[in-house]
């Protein structure tokens, strides 16, 4: 049990992610998060955010353009998998009892997003924790158009990645002494992650009720 326990810890500390995984878990985790009902509860910007952090201050060992690639392609590989399932397996993921890895609050406060702001939810949802998880799911299940399902898929992960990794990589490499206060900028995108996924739940009960 405690083993197991271990393991969770590991996969929610982004610090212990990229210092001893390295760009392979970095990668692995992206491509979970953006697309596998069960990743919602993974790290996502904060994991982008240090791994470009790291990266500037060289205590990732990896070029930066290979690492801004790795998290592209991890998003959107992840994305499109999530989408494929949405569309083939909706009915049944829908259907699913809530458990601690499954909550269908999760699909309904996504499907307010699209609601309200159609398919430029999924650009939208990459700095939306939760919601960048299901949103591709949700894609699938609504039988989006694929062609047009990857251009949003593939802006929204080209924009992801550009802000985050890079916005890391420059405070990095313009001020090294960040790495010190990495504590508090994971308080920080866990104080966003927190408002977010409160506010969806909330809103997706409010939307139950109306209904």
């Amino acid at each position: 049990m405690e083993s197991i326990q271990e393991f969770f810890n590991y996969l929610l500390n982004s610090e212990e992610i990229i210092r001893t995984g390295g760009l392979i878990a970095i990668t692995l985790i992206i491509f979970i998060e953006n697309g596998l009902f069960f990743g919602f509860f993974l790290p996502g910007d904060y994991l982008l955010f240090l791994s470009g952090v790291f990266c500037g201050t060289k205590l990732l060992n990896a070029p930066i353009s290979l690492l801004m690639l790795c998290v592209f392609g991890a998003s959107v590989l992840g994305s499109l998998v999530g989408y494929i399932s949405g569309r083939y397996f909706g009915d049944r993921i829908q259907n699913r009892p809530d458990s601690l890895f499954f909550k269908k609050s999760h699909i309904e406060s996504t499907r307010k997003y699209f609601d309200k702001y159609g398919s430029q939810t999924l650009v939208i949802a990459r700095f939306l924790p939760v919601v960048r998880t299901f949103a591709p799911i949700l894609s699938g299940i609504v039988k989006m158009d694929f062609y047009k399902f990857m251009i949003f898929n593939v802006l929204g992960g080209a924009i992801w990645t550009i802000t985050l990794v890079g916005g890391g990589f420059y405070f990095g490499e313009k001020f090294p002494w960040i790495v010190n206060y990495v504590h508090y900028i994971i308080i920080f995108f866990l104080a966003v992650t927190t408002f977010t996924v409160v506010k969806g739940y909330l809103n997706a009960r409010k939307g139950l009720k109306e209904d």
